[in-house]
């Protein structure tokens, strides 16, 4: 079996083993993405599977992958969204770091994000290093969300 073909057996198995004892009603398309496959839900209860700024898809998510790798352990990321939200909330979060980026350029005076995920981090780094004379830094601490700073490239 082709590593996409099992990754979305073991996944979508994993989906239902969540969702289903919880009585949620659901459809699932899969896309492959370039880390793996993502899993796009779309159902009636999308407001409690995304919960307050998508903090229970981001578990659904944290979920689906573990119960893979329990199976799977080097198995390739499943990304989770429903309905199109996290899609919206990464376009939200690229067009904050871009407009940041862009008063950067234009004040000189370095600016923050907001504190985030380890994905989201990677999101602002990869769509910022391509912004020409900006440059991003992680902030240095052991918590699990953490800051950008956002300055002009040396």
């Amino acid at each position: 079996m082709a590593n996409t073909e099992r990754l979305t057996e073991l996944s979508l198995r994993a989906a239902e083993a969540v969702l289903a004892p919880l009585g949620f009603a659901y459809t699932v398309e899969v896309q492959p993405y370039e880390e793996g496959i993502s899993l796009l839900l779309s159902s009636p209860d999308a407001a409690y599977l995304i919960g307050d700024e998508g903090d229970r898809l981001d578990d659904l998510q944290y979920l689906i992958n573990r119960l893979v790798q329990t199976e799977w352990a080097a198995a390739p990321r499943v990304r989770v969204d429903c309905d199109g939200y996290r899609a919206r909330a990464e376009g939200r979060l690229l067009r904050r770091a871009r407009s940041r980026a862009e008063r950067v350029l234009q004040t000189g005076k370095p600016l923050m994000m907001e504190r985030l995920n380890a994905y989201q981090r990677r999101l602002v780094h990869q769509a910022l290093a391509e912004f020409p004379g900006i440059c991003t830094e992680s902030e240095e601490t052991e918590s699990r969300f953490k800051r950008i700073t956002i300055r002009r490239a040396d």
